[in-house]
């Protein structure tokens, strides 16, 4: 079978771990070129330097934090010089925090926000600029807590709602360049996810997975990056997904389910 991605010029941020690294690794083994943006300098570089010996495609890494516009500016732009151009955005970089809603800061409250709707907002309008001319595909990361809510994740929540919204909004207004902008919520094993459970106690982490076990249809836990989510983040960014926009795409085991 070819390469799904061959030659694809594309650019993932928060490439340097968990779900992002996964999806660095299978676009560049489908023969993508793929710029990685990460403030983890080490992680992020080895990643894409690990990937490119394996191929067919290859990585590079650049630093980028997207709750900066000036650096995201750059990133992307340099980026989008080295590939080529630039035929897809997909923005996974992203923080959680949580706590009861009456007990959070405004500290907390900017963080999620900073990276997780700032970061969207940067990340797309730089992408943009580089597609407005010739279409492309963009992919921003929302969360089931977006459309639902999460217990102890309000502010979490709240950014990721704006993340979804901000898609399809974008998505209507940028249809016209021949620009898909789409959203993810996904239920994936990852290291922030880890750090989540990490910050419970054994009781709350004992009902949590019993939670788990009734509401993940398949398996009754998140699902593997590699096996479970990348394969559709692979068709995400091919041609045979130039028409589908305005979309919130659960890959969650059933345990959000979109009607």
């Amino acid at each position: 079978m070819a390469n799904q991605l061959e030659n694809r010029r594309i650019i993932v941020t928060g490439g340097a771990s968990g779900i992002g690294a996964s999806v660095v690794r299978a676009y560049v083994a489908e023969g993508a070129q793929v710029a990685s943006l990460d403030i983890l300098d080490d992680a992020g570089a080895e990643i894409a330097r690990a990937a490119s010996a394996k191929g067919p495609g290859s990585a590079r890494y650049w630093h980028c934090d997207v709750s900066r516009r000036s650096e995201t500016d750059r990133a992307v732009d340099e980026a989008v010089a080295v590939l080529g151009g630039l035929d897809a955005l997909v923005n996974i970089a992203g923080v959680e925090r949580t706590a009861p809603a009456e007990s959070i800061d405004d500290d907390h409250w900017d963080l999620m926000f900073e990276v997780n709707a700032r970061g969207t907002f940067h990340t797309n309008q730089a992408a943009f600029r580089h597609m407005k001319d010739g279409g492309g595909q963009i992919v921003n990361f929302g969360s089931g807590a977006g459309i639902q809510g999460m217990r102890g994740g309000a502010a979490y929540s709240a950014a990721k709602g704006a993340v979804l919204a901000w898609s399809r909004t974008a998505a209507k207004e940028w249809g016209r360049y021949g620009i898909t902008v789409n959203a993810m919520a996904p239920a994936i094993w990852t290291p922030m996810y880890d750090a989540h459970r990490a910050r419970m106690t054994k009781d709350e982490l004992a009902a949590h997975d019993e939670a788990k076990r009734s509401a993940v249809l398949i398996g009754g836990r998140l699902g593997d990056p590699d096996r479970d989510f990348a394969p559709v983040m692979v068709f995400l960014v091919s041609e045979g997904a130039r028409f589908i926009t305005g979309q919130t795409l659960p890959v969650n085991g059933g345990s959000l389910i979109l009607t």
